[in-house]
């Protein structure tokens, strides 16, 4: 097999530190850290690390490799909207805690307190975004097909760690007197306003957008067909990355107003999609394609920064 400049680059010790390195001095030129967004900061770094060991715990690549979480520190880099809310750091952060979670209940239908866990973190993921709770049934469904660990003592523990957060969060309305906020906090879960239309989006929002579409796609494509490559385990997993990916498109063509948050999960799984291609494809055009997606990353990262 031929060793290429895209392979020595994705199997790189290296690339993770080089990536953090270039992350950390692009918000300090960019004026990110004079605007005191350094809490942001720290969120993505804490999200960083936990795709590290998402990658890790679960061998999402078959050989030593950097790309899922360097994939994903560049994207979110890429996309500087994101870090106008502290909710969308804390939601992706939780989200990517229950993607963790999940998993290791694999093949485990006793595994309550896994599913409890995962759970929780996507309750507290709809406590800045009610929105979100359409995710569980999606998630009831993955944890059925592809993570096998649905029984009877999984669900209800799913249920019960969902409701965890919103217990606290009903405690304190009704100790300031106002109970009728939770009934409105779901009451926005209802609210379709004006699906399909993109006209709200800006030009950055809107290429970003069709980047991480693109990334979506190439990823895969490239797993579908080379899928009897990797261990069923494994195959399984992308199989609900995929799944995850397509659901949270429908959800942004869907419900547009909430385009940040929905992007920012949609991050969170494109990037062992684009990670798996990059680490394990070898080929000559691969090899144009990995250096003209970091070119055209850096390109949309300078636009979405400095072009008003």
């Amino acid at each position: 097999m031929i060793k290429r400049a895209q392979n020595r680059i994705a199997q790189s010790r290296w690339s993770l530190p080089v990536t953090a390195i270039y992350g950390l001095l692009l918000f300090l030129i960019s004026g990110m850290a004079s605007q005191g967004l350094w809490l942001q900061l720290l969120i993505l770094v804490a999200s960083t690390v936990m795709m590290v060991i998402l990658n890790n715990n679960n061998s999402l690549i078959r050989i030593y490799s950097r790309m899922v979480s360097c994939s994903f520190y560049v994207v979110v880099l890429m996309s500087p909207f994101l870090f106008s809310s502290i909710n969308i750091g804390i939601a992706q952060l939780a989200f990517i805690f229950s993607l963790n979670f999940i998993l290791r209940a694999f093949q485990d239908k006793q595994a309550v307190g896994w599913v409890f866990y995962a759970f929780v973190a996507i309750g507290v993921a709809s406590v800045f975004y009610v929105e979100l709770l359409w995710l569980v049934p999606i998630l009831w469904i993955l944890l059925t097909t592809n993570v096998l660990a649905m029984s009877l003592r999984t669900f209800i523990a799913s249920i019960l760690g969902v409701a965890l957060p919103y217990w606290f969060l009903s405690a304190y309305y009704l100790l300031i007197g106002n109970p009728q906020a939770i009934a409105d906090h779901f009451e926005a879960m209802m609210l379709w306003q004006q699906p399909f239309d993109f006209s709200m989006l800006d030009i950055h929002r809107g290429l970003t957008f069709l980047f991480v579409a693109i990334l979506g796609i190439i990823g895969s494509v490239h797993f579908v067909a080379y899928s009897y490559q990797d261990k069923i385990r494994t195959r399984m997993i992308f199989e609900m990355f995929i799944t995850l990916e397509i659901c949270l498109l429908v959800l942004l063509i869907l419900l547009p107003q909430h385009f940040d948050v929905l992007l920012s999960l949609l991050l969170t799984v494109v990037s062992p999609l684009i990670g798996h291609f990059l680490s394990l494809t070898h080929s000559k055009l691969s090899n144009i394609t990995f250096f003209t997606l970091i070119i055209a990353a850096l390109a949309l990262t300078i636009f979405n920064i400095w072009m008003p």
